[in-house]
């Protein structure tokens, strides 16, 4: 059933419901995962995106006090939101690796070490840990359209300075450019959850975050195979360098600020219409009924939550590292394999994109949450053990297959590694705990890239790798026993 302003009516939900005249207070309602709503004495709802039908006394004593009636419809407008924010967490994701995955080039063409390259993607993980809190905040007390044109705008802002670096000596520009980007992706990583359930019905929820999520993914996919492409390594020729650069600098602002213009004219704060019941009911929930402060402290108590939190940093950190240091352990054993690095950097992405997915849906249809993320712990140590023995064998169809692997188990685990924290924090809010576990993953991250590059430069890759594999196999004993 289509409205006027371009609203239809949610399929498979009334389309009202009566006020009360009476409320209790308001249970806190779930913002990331579908059937986590509060339940059955604070137990989670079936998962599969659908909602429990609530009792009318229940679900009446939920809805806001006075007369009128609660309409619940699904708008046309949230499809176009989805894909405009994809597509903008897609550019950021690909502006975070288009350095490390050419770091022989811009080390020659900036005339700097491997290590000043590589903060050049460690500074999203620099930038990520302080913000985070603030970022959160910035979204609950300010909305979502803000926070969706600051991501946009520093992002595109980012992409522009970039531009202005297209000279050897200019490496403290690209690094503040950089910067700018690294902070625009605070303002990104925090929202798919939010405009899913903003936005999306009861039975959408999870397809739209996994659809938003997978943007950024998609774009670290393009972000390893594409500036291999656009900037050959041609060391003898930097005049010819910087115009490549330039190519791959340019195409990323312009796309940039047209995603930015298109976020100004297709965001909202929300819907006309809320699209679930649930959604109702967070609407009229008082924002002084939660605190940041008492969440944080509940999770630093519980001792489950805080193995997970070194457990998940150490593994998505090891992600992180391999990642940016990904074309120095190829291009050692392989060289003037530059475009074969970032394929095989676009192997491990998508097939760890096939990973979470078929870990997700694993864990929907067992859920044997601690069995399933101890398994993919322990393959992931497998994998990365294969990877690092079999790098410099000297055939490059092994290591795209033993990338492919090692991605398929390391990235599966990262959305096992969330669902798991939902449930050993639960009735905790999924926003606050994620955001720590964001925060952990991007510690780490600093610390072992700048460890095993350190090992990798002044040893070689398998020095490196195998300092991972010794933080993966610790990972392991703190899952076993969270």
């Amino acid at each position: 059933m289509v409205e006027d302003g371009g609203e239809e009516e949610a399929e498979g939900e009334s389309g009202e419901m009566p006020a009360a005249t009476a409320a209790p207070p308001l249970p806190r309602c779930n913002g990331f995962l579908p059937g986590k709503e509060a339940a059955d004495g604070g137990r989670a709802a079936p998962a599969g995106g659908e909602e429990q039908p609530a009792a009318p006394a229940a679900a009446e004593a939920m809805l806001p006090t006075g007369g009128g009636r609660v309409e619940t419809r699904l708008s046309r407008r949230r499809l176009v939101v989805l894909a405009v924010f994809s597509c903008y967490s897609l550019v950021n994701a690909f502006q975070w690796i288009q350095y490390s995955i050419l770091s022989n080039v811009f080390s020659v063409f900036y005339g700097v070490s491997f290590t000043q390259i590589d903060w050049l993607s460690m500074v999203y993980m620099v930038a990520y840990v302080p913000l985070i809190l603030p970022a959160t905040w910035l979204l609950d007390a300010r909305g979502l359209r803000l926070t969706a044109l600051l991501g946009s705008g520093l992002n595109a802002l980012g992409a522009w300075l970039k531009c202005g670096s297209l000279a050897p000596q200019r490496y403290p520009l690209t690094l503040a450019a950089q910067t700018v980007c690294a902070i625009a992706q605070v303002f990104i990583l925090g929202l798919p959850s939010r405009i899913a359930s903003v936005w999306f019905g009861p039975t959408e929820v999870s397809t739209a975050c996994a659809v938003a999520v997978l943007g950024n993914q998609l774009g670290t996919a393009i972000g390893f195979l594409l500036p291999p492409v656009l900037v050959p390594n041609t060391p003898n020729d930097i005049d010819l360098m910087a115009h490549n650069i330039s190519i791959m600098f340019y195409g990323t602002a312009i796309v940039s600020t047209l995603l930015f213009f298109l976020t100004g004219v297709v965001f909202e704060e929300k819907p006309k219409y809320p699209p679930s019941h649930s959604q109702a009911v967070l609407q009229t929930k008082p924002p002084e009924d939660y605190s940041y402060k008492q969440s944080i402290t509940n999770l630093f108590k519980n001792t489950p939550f805080l193995l997970l939190l070194i457990s998940y940093g150490i593994m998505t950190g090891t992600f992180y590292s391999v990642s940016t240091l990904l074309n120095q352990m190829i291009v050692t054993h392989y060289e003037g394999e530059e475009v074969n690095a970032g394929r095989i950097g676009l192997t491990l992405v998508v097939a760890g994109m096939v990973g979470s997915i078929i870990c997700g849906l694993w864990l929907d249809y067992t859920k044997t949450y601690k069995q399933t993320t101890l398994i993919v712990y322990i393959l992931s140590f497998i994998g990365m053990l294969v990877f690092t023995f079999t790098l410099d064998l000297g055939y490059l169809i092994v290591v795209f297959v033993t990338g492919g692997v090692l991605g398929f188990f390391m990235t599966g685990y990262l959305p096992l590694g969330f669902e798991f924290a939902v449930e050993i924090t639960y009735p905790e809010s999924e926003g606050t705990s994620s955001g720590l576990l964001n925060a952990s993953a991007q510690i780490f991250g600093i610390l072992f890239t700048l460890v095993q590059g350190k090992l990798t430069t002044d040893y070689s890759p398998r020095a490196g790798n195998l300092f991972l594999c010794a933080w993966i196999f610790v990972g392991i004993i703190l899952t076993g026993t969270s």
